[in-house]
């Protein structure tokens, strides 16, 4: 069985969820939110995160965390295992609160952050939990656009920032962007390459190396391990002669792990064809 690869390193910003196992509750009280919300609060302490915002629905979370020192699998191990301590003890349960690992997607910041924000405290809306996001006190968005009461570990900085310098300002402008999205359809998150990135071309280009790194490595899913390959139309092209070709598709087959009916679909020869060429 593959588990999710992690791509770690000092300042990367993630998408991050948890479900309850059997897609069960993991929160059956506000008294549980709030248990749940201390404990990330000292988590993001211990491990210098930077949080941009979350939302607390009953059967799963929402977090957006940077982190400065690259260690999102120690703290999510914190996270997930002392609350399912916290309400197993609570509620005379034994097993697993959450449904396996953790879901995390690397963001590219400066295109994508603010997406996933209006993104996540809409998602009460679009299950038909409230009508408007401030409704739904368990996310980020009333701090962020009313000011309430935040708590210590929320940074809110960085995203009002983004559309003006006067708090004031901002948070009206904040307001408007999220409630244009209220009729949106489209996810940010169809846009994730390999179940992994949100992020240009260029961000998933400088990416290559922490994904080369762990390319052999087969209990990570192909999908994952091979996501920052170079595309078959730049290894295999039509001004390429017989060898140059045969020599490329060698490449990108025993390299960068495609399948023989991907080159062969890819340069219209059947697939006896390519396993010709790969035994060559």
């Amino acid at each position: 069985m593959t588990r999710p690869l992690r791509i770690e390193f000092e300042g990367a910003l993630y998408h991050i969820t948890a479900r309850g196992n059997r897609q069960e509750s993991i929160f059956y009280s506000d008294d549980d939110r709030d248990t749940f919300l201390y404990i990330l609060g000292k988590v993001i302490a211990r491990y210098n995160w930077i949080c941009h915002g979350y939302c607390l629905m009953n059967n799963h979370y929402h977090l957006l965390i940077e982190t400065p020192e690259g260690n999102l699998s120690a703290g999510m191990r914190q996270l997930n295992g002392v609350y399912t301590q916290k309400l197993n003890r609570t509620y005379d349960k034994v097993g697993h609160v959450f449904q396996g690992r953790f879901k995390s997607i690397l963001v590219e910041k400066d295109s994508y952050l603010l997406e996933l924000c209006r993104y996540i405290v809409l998602n009460p809306v679009r299950v038909g939990s409230c009508d408007k996001p401030e409704q739904w006190v368990w996310s980020s968005y009333r701090t962020t656009v009313f000011g309430k009461k935040a708590p210590d570990w929320l940074t809110v900085d960085w995203v009002l920032s983004q559309f003006s310098y006067k708090r004031v300002e901002a948070r009206q402008k904040y307001r408007e962007f999220v409630l244009d999205a209220l009729n949106m359809s489209e996810s940010p998150l169809k846009q994730v390459v390999g179940q992994l990135i949100l992020g240009s071309q260029s961000f998933v280009e400088s990416l290559n190396f922490q994904l080369t790194c762990k390319a052999e490595i087969k209990e990570f899913s192909r999908q994952q391990r091979l996501v920052g390959r170079p595309v078959l139309e730049e290894l295999v092209t039509d001004k390429q002669d017989k060898t140059l070709r045969n020599k490329a598709v060698k490449i990108a087959h025993f390299d960068y792990g495609y399948s023989l009916k991907e080159i062969a679909d890819h340069i219209g020869r059947h697939y006896s064809t390519v396993s010709r060429i790969i035994s060559g």
